[in-house]
C-alpha cells in the first residue's frame, strides 16, 4: 500500500517544478536553466497484462531549447528488484518519447539512500550492457535548513529538505524554521505546502510536532489539515471531559479511586470507552467495576 510520505516525496515535483532548479545545485549536476515543465502520464504498461508505473514523470523544457524526462520514484526501502524495474522504465521511456531520460530517487533515511545511489550494472561480470545511474536525494545530501530566512529563500526545496530530514533527531528545529517562515505567507502557498508537510512526515514522531506548530504557530491558518487538527482538539476536548465526570461522580459516591485506576480513566481518548464506564460509574461497587466486562 502506497504512504503518505511516498506520495510526497515525488508529488512535491508536479505542485512545485521550479524546484529541480534547487534540486540539481544541491546535486551539483546542471540541467540548464528551466523554460517549462510538463507533467507526463505516468502509466508504463505494456500492451501485455504487466503494470508498471512510474510515481512521477515529467517533460522538462530547458531555456537553451533542450529537453529531457525526469522520473522521479520515492523510495522508503532497500527493495532488490527495483533496480530492474527502474532500467525498464528508463529504457521504455526514450523509446516511447525519444527524449534523454533520468531517474531521481528521493529517499527518507540514509541507508535507503546509500542504497540507491549505487550504479548497478546489467549484463555479464565481464561486460556489462547496460549500467543504472540514479541521481538521489536524502537526508545524506539535502540540507538542513533551520533559519526562516533560508526558508523563505525557496520555500519548495525547504520542502522536500524537512520531508527527507523528517527521521532526523534535531526535527524541532527544522519544523520551527518552516511553521516561522510560513507565518507571513499568503494562504494560497502556504495552505499547500503544509499539507504536503503532513503527508511527507507520515507516522513519524516529527508529525505530532509538525500537528502541533501548526495548530499554534499557524493558528489561522485553514485547510483540510487545520480542520483535521480542531476536530482532534474538540475530540480530545470531550474525553477530558467526560473522564472528569466519572471520576466526579465516584467521589460523591466515596468510591476510593486508585492511582492506576484514575490514570486509566484519565489516559482514555476514547470518548464510546469513557461513555460506557460513565454510565457504570453511576450503579458501580468499586472503581475496578467500571473495567467488568473487558
Amino acid at each position: 500500500m502506497v504512504s503518505s510520505p511516498h506520495e510526497a516525496m515525488h508529488r512535491i515535483f508536479q505542485e512545485y517544478p521550479d524546484l529541480l532548479s534547487g534540486v540539481s545545485e544541491v546535486l551539483g549536476v546542471d540541467f540548464g536553466a528551466l523554460a517549462g515543465v510538463t507533467v507526463l502520464p505516468t502509466d508504463l504498461t505494456e500492451a501485455r497484462p504487466v503494470e508498471r508505473r512510474v510515481d512521477t514523470l515529467l517533460r522538462v523544457e530547458t531555456e537553451d531549447s533542450a529537453s529531457y524526462l525526469l522520473a522521479i520514484e520515492a523510495q522508503g526501502k532497500k527493495d532488490p528488484a527495483k533496480p530492474a524495474s527502474w532500467a525498464y522504465y528508463l529504457s521504455y521511456l526514450h523509446t516511447k518519447y525519444r527524449l534523454p531520460p533520468v531517474l531521481l530517487v528521493v529517499c527518507q533515511d540514509r541507508a535507503t539512500a546509500e542504497w540507491a545511489a549505487r550504479p548497478v550494472d546489467i549484463g555479464l561480470p565481464q561486460w556489462a550492457a547496460l549500467t543504472l545511474r540514479p541521481l538521489v536525494v536524502g537526508p545524506h545530501n539535502m540540507p538542513v535548513i533551520t533559519d526562516a530566512a533560508e526558508v523563505r529563500k525557496d520555500l519548495a526545496l525547504a520542502t522536500l529538505s524537512l520531508i527527507t530530514h523528517g527521521a532526523d533527531r534535531d526535527h524541532a528545529a527544522i519544523l520551527k524554521a518552516m511553521t516561522t517562515a510560513l507565518r507571513e505567507t499568503p494562504d494560497n502557498v502556504k495552505n499547500p505546502i503544509a499539507e504536503l508537510i503532513s503527508q511527507g512526515l507520515g507516522n513519524l514522531p516529527a508529525a505530532a510536532l509538525w500537528r502541533k506548530l501548526v495548530a499554534v504557530d499557524l493558528s489561522f491558518y485553514k485547510s483540510p489539515l487545520s480542520e483535521e487538527i480542531r476536530d482532534e482538539g474538540r475530540a480530545e476536548g470531550r474525553a477530558e471531559s467526560r473522564a472528569e465526570d466519572i471520576l466526579l461522580i465516584l467521589e460523591l459516591r466515596g468510591i476510593d479511586v486508585s492511582e492506576d485506576v484514575r490514570g486509566r480513566i484519565t489516559g482514555c481518548d476514547n470518548t464510546e470507552t469513557l461513555r460506557g464506564w460513565l454510565a457504570r460509574a453511576v450503579t458501580a461497587l468499586s472503581a475496578e467495576d467500571l473495567f467488568s466486562d473487558e
